[in-house]
């Protein structure tokens, strides 16, 4: 968030802009991702409620009793769990650390690898955004059609995913590999102790749902039906919290805490969202984008599929760096647009490279949710590397195909 806030007054500076009118301008551009922030805090705080009900432990459980051996079965489940994690129930990476460490024992037992249980998560937690116009694949795909539609190119929210399923299909393919050639093999774990490790332990009475339980389960449900009918997240997520709140499935006592648990889950993303478009709109002001376009255009040599390339890798080192690739958005849609105009793309291809570059580094990258969660829950007994065992794997299962499929696009599109 600092180098975002630095580079913008440098770029502003550099740009001739005054610094009064470099932070004016900052400040200003800000409000772009206000919609997107607020969406972030009120997810946040619905993930914490969802925790202190705690419906995410009795769910570990039961999927411990489901699997019954089954290492490819689990694998799947924590997939699909990741998948609702942002759409259905919009919790984000909150439940990770829950569910995770309880059923690190199973995985144990299984001689699972657990850098495929990463490869699980992580595509869970990154294909829905690119390829369903729901939950936070709503904010990600609004974003695209906003910042492409501000620098000039019109596009609907609702067409994004009508052009990106193309590479949730690269996402799937990247899954598969990992789960079935590159990680299928036994891994030994030493057995470590795990907070609520004893899953089998458990009597009946704790497997089962009570009325908190399924409040949360009808907020999360009208979490869902509001911002699908509404467009509005931050709308769907308040609706939700009150009908959690309202229905007393958590005391009101604890809504202050569970507002702070919120805003420190979810309050650093929002931020990087707001000063990302803050920076992003500094440099329209400098008019230095212009220019830069007008000078790398001759190397693409009127060439969308080296000129695709080049904007996939420069997506790809501004994501891996900031570890987000919703704030990366703003950022990139200032270079692009103008760059695809200019080649002639079409809105479809456009939008794909568009996606792609901003999706790119999020698997991979040391700073992002999509692998500081599964680290988070995997590494509870002190048996995972968040470089080697979450980082490398999701880089080279998910960016390789998002590359592939991306440069395929602009080729059929």
């Amino acid at each position: 968030m600092l180098a975002i806030i630095i580079s913008a007054i440098a770029a502003g500076l550099s740009g001739g802009l005054g610094i009064e009118k470099v932070m004016s301008t900052f400040i200003a551009g800000m409000g772009g991702n206000s919609e997107t922030a607020l969406s972030y805090i009120l997810l946040g705080t619905f993930a914490a409620a969802m925790t202190h009900t705690g419906l995410a432990t009795i769910l570990a459980r039961k999927i411990a009793n489901i699997i019954a051996g089954k290492k490819i079965i689990l694998l799947f489940i924590l997939a699909g769990i990741a998948v609702l994690s942002q759409n259905l129930i919009p919790v984000h990476i909150a439940f990770i650390p829950i569910l995770i460490p309880p059923l690190l024992h199973v995985m144990n037992r299984l001689k699972l690898d657990r850098r495929a249980a990463a490869c699980a998560l992580a595509f869970g937690l990154k294909a829905p955004y690119i390829a369903i116009p729901a939950g936070f694949g709503l904010i990600f795909q609004g974003l695209i059609a906003d910042n492409m539609t501000l620098n000039g190119m019109q596009v609907l929210k609702n067409d994004v995913w009508k052009s990106t399923w193309i590479l949730g299909l690269a996402m799937l393919a990247g899954f598969l590999t990992a789960i079935f050639i590159s990680y299928r093999k036994p891994r030994e774990y030493k057995d470590c102790e795990v907070r609520e490790n004893a899953l089998e332990k458990e009597d009946e009475e704790a497997l089962k749902l009570n009325k908190n339980h399924y409040i949360t389960l009808i907020g999360a449900f009208a979490t869902l039906a509001v911002q699908l009918w509404t467009k509005s997240l931050p709308l769907g997520a308040l609706v939700g919290l009150g009908i959690v709140f309202g229905g007393g499935a958590v005391s009101h006592k604890k809504m202050d805490k569970l507002i702070n648990e919120g805003i420190g889950l979810m309050g650093y993303v929002a931020f990087v969202m707001l000063v990302a478009a803050g920076f992003a709109l500094v440099l329209k002001e400098t008019g230095g984008i212009d220019e830069l376009v007008n000078a790398i255009i001759p190397f693409m040599q009127n060439s969308k599929i080296l000129a695709s390339c080049l904007m996939l890798f420069l997506g790809l080192f501004i994501t891996m760096g900031i570890g987000t690739s919703f704030g990366t958005i703003p950022i990139l849609a200032v270079l692009f647009v103008p760059v695809c105009q200019h080649l002639g793309m079409s809105v479809p291809a456009s939008i794909v490279v568009m996606a792609a570059a901003a999706a790119l580094g999020d698997a991979g990258s040391p700073a992002s949710d999509t692998t500081l969660g599964p680290t988070a829950g995997l590494d509870a007994d002190g048996q995972h590397n968040h470089i080697w065992d979450t980082c490398i794997p999701t880089f080279l299962h998910y960016n390789i195909p998002l590359i592939i499929f991306a440069l395929l696009a602009v080729v059929l599109f």
